[in-house]
């Protein structure tokens, strides 16, 4: 078990910065569609998938966490 969090800390960094530089969200729903938009494409990421094919895959109803 690594002894920091420091790979949680980037996942959330670029969310706290586009929160902070649009100055917050202005709606709840905003919110919801980052946090959504941001667990989709942040594992694709990390597997190495496009975040749009990850986008493509979740509507086709193929996206899989693992």
């Amino acid at each position: 078990v690594p002894p920091t969090n420091n790979i949680s800390e980037r996942e959330i960094r670029p969310s706290v910065i586009f929160r902070k530089v649009t100055n917050g969200f202005r709606s709840d729903w905003g919110s919801q569609i980052h946090a959504g938009y941001r667990s989709v494409t942040g594992p694709a990421r990390l597997k190495g998938q496009a975040p749009l094919d990850a986008i493509r895959d979740l509507i086709q109803g193929s996206f899989a966490l693992a």
